[in-house]
């Protein structure tokens, strides 16, 4: 009467059971994903409760994590809290402004868990009282506009051992993409310039988050700087000892050339030397002295393009030798109207391309930026 189960028969067992097991399976899932414990809130201070030392641009904050802040604050000696931001997520706390030198500082609050336990927030900690505070200041200025070999110059009032650390509390943003690097021309001076000459017309912020940092031997700095610029046209100067002429070339085009003396060619102490300088400042009128030559002379339309003491300025009684002999102490020597016209046309900061002269100049001089190669000012990094 009852023969065999068929195979139909066979298969439609093998069926049920496979969706008794997934139908198992996902239930076994999901308890799963809801079998998490709420954990209690592990909360942190930075700094701990009882350090000392603190340096103000070291990370101030209070964190928590597994829950959120219901309140927070760091107060000052007198009880005053500091001004401060909580993240969105009421996970972080930091102060909005920076701290004082030497001042004790009390963190207090709670926070609240997962599970929804109050977790208390202390601890006291005090900041280092400097030996030294370092001040900085920077060119280009505010709102300034500056030839294309301009480079950005911080100076310290006093010398920096922390090279590293300052470099990288500084930031350069621009407007078009620049390659450039910072560095140290001497331990109170550091130099950014790009790798080639600033394209024209960028926009250039610099900031320095140097308030608080700690440079070396109790030293610190005593505050943050910053500026904002822009470079000019591309404004080039071609001198050529042996042209005696002064060319000078605008957005890729010349715009004039001029009759010049330059540094005499028999006493290489009064060449004009080699190499690729910049535009320092400019005086309608300028003193210029000499022991070692014996001379004490004012000269107009004054631009100033070496420490070591090379100007282009007029030199109308040397006009008989321009375009013809060079014979000036290393000055490039211009008439009076084409001086004036140069000068005028002039910013800060166009580089001045001298070459042919049986001179170099040797770096040392407080602008020297553009005498090393990319690779070799790149070694002055400290980083």
């Amino acid at each position: 009467m009852f023969g065999k189960p068929g195979i139909k028969a066979r298969l439609s067992v093998l069926t049920g059971l496979l969706v008794v097991a997934v139908v198992a399976g996902g239930c076994s899932a999901t308890r799963a994903e809801n079998t998490e414990v709420p954990r209690t809130a592990a909360v942190a201070v930075e700094p701990g409760d009882g350090a000392v030392d603190v340096a103000p641009a070291s990370p101030i904050r209070a964190t928590v994590k597994h829950g959120s802040f219901r309140e927070i604050a760091l107060f000052d000696a007198n009880g005053a809290p500091v001004p401060g931001e909580l993240s969105p997520d009421g996970s972080v706390w930091q102060p909005t402004v920076p701290l004082s030198f030497g001042a004790t500082y009390s963190w207090h609050g709670h926070a609240i868990g997962q599970d929804g336990r109050p977790v208390e927030v202390r601890g006291t900690f005090r900041t280092a009282q400097p030996e030294q505070e370092v001040s900085a200041t920077i060119t280009p200025q505010d709102g300034d506009e500056v030839g294309i070999a301009m480079p950005i110059r911080i100076s310290f009032d006093q010398p920096v051992k922390d090279k590293a650390a300052v470099e990288r509390a500084l930031s350069v943003e621009t407007s078009v993409p620049v390659e450039g690097s910072w560095g140290w021309l001497s331990d109170t001076q550091v130099d950014w310039r790009p790798k080639e000459y600033w394209p024209p017309h960028t926009h250039v912020k610099v900031t320095g988050e140097l308030y608080g940092l700690p440079y070396g031997d109790g030293a610190f700095g005593a505050e943050d700087i910053s500026t904002e610029f822009d470079i000019g046209r591309a404004q080039i100067v071609k001198a050529d000892p042996n042209t005696h002429r002064l060319v000078v070339e605008r957005d890729g085009q010349q715009v004039a050339d001029y009759p010049a003396s330059y540094g005499a060619e028999y006493d290489p102490g009064r060449h004009t030397p080699n190499g690729t300088f910049i535009v320092m400042s400019k005086s309608p009128v300028e003193r210029m002295t000499s022991e070692e030559y014996g001379y004490d002379v004012y000269k107009t339309w004054a631009v100033r393009f070496s420490n070591h003491g090379e100007y282009i300025h007029e030199n109308e009684e040397n006009s008989w030798a321009l375009g013809e002999v060079n014979n000036s102490h290393g000055c490039i020597n211009l008439s009076a109207a084409d001086a004036k016209e140069f000068f005028e046309s002039a910013l800060i900061g166009d580089p001045v391309e001298v070459t042919g002269s049986g001179s170099d100049m040797e770096p040392g001089y407080d602008v020297y930026d553009w005498l090393l190669s990319w690779e070799e000012w790149q070694e002055l990094s400290a980083l």
